[in-house]
């Protein structure tokens, strides 16, 4: 079977039944909303259609090249795939990376997408070890713009708005901009 693995296989199945599985899961919601057309499972089947994709280009890869590293690739190292923790730090450092999306996640509610999102992107950055503040608002922009984008123009998907004062009228005021683009045309 080419350059497969079965560690190769396991994964790539894994990813397929969770794919599958949550597709089949999400005919058990599938109701209509009244302002976004795809319906209550739109851009949930959108991601798993996604990671899917991903797994199936996965086995692609893995069938023709196997698993190893490849050369030339940016942030490669040659060295084995082991991780050293030689300081309380190094353990501090890979808690911090685990703890960033589930204070994400707790904070959607009361902050909301809007407001959290990008100081999501800046702190995960910052726990992978980026340190040009330059570089950290310009990629924290971007990608901000892209989800903007992604969620609200091209999926048309309602997002956590947040209930607490601040936070919410910001949420408001993307929402209010959005509707007036949408008036545009």
């Amino acid at each position: 079977m080419g350059n497969l693995k079965n560690s190769d296989l396991v994964e790539i199945v894994f990813w397929l039944l969770i794919a599958v599985i949550f597709f089949s899961v999400s005919f058990n919601f599938n109701q209509p909303i009244e302002i976004y057309k795809f319906g209550a499972t739109g851009w949930p089947r959108v991601i798993l259609a996604l990671i899917g994709l991903a797994a199936l280009g996965n086995l692609y890869h893995s069938f023709k090249n196997g698993s190893k590293t490849q050369k030339g690739r940016v942030g490669a190292s040659e060295a084995p795939d082991q991780v050293y923790y030689s300081s309380l730090t190094d353990y501090l450092k890979t808690a911090w990376i685990l703890v960033i999306p589930l204070l994400y996640a707790i904070s959607l509610k009361p902050v909301g997408f809007y407001f959290g999102t990008p100081f999501f992107i800046a702190l995960v950055m910052l726990a992978w070890g980026e340190r040009r503040v330059k570089f950290i608002l310009l990629s924290t922009l971007f990608i901000y713009a892209l989800l903007i984008i992604l969620f609200m123009f091209i999926l048309n998907a309602p997002l956590p708005q947040g209930n607490v004062s601040p936070f919410y009228d910001f949420s408001a005021f993307m929402l209010k901009m959005k509707t007036q683009f949408d008036q545009l045309f």
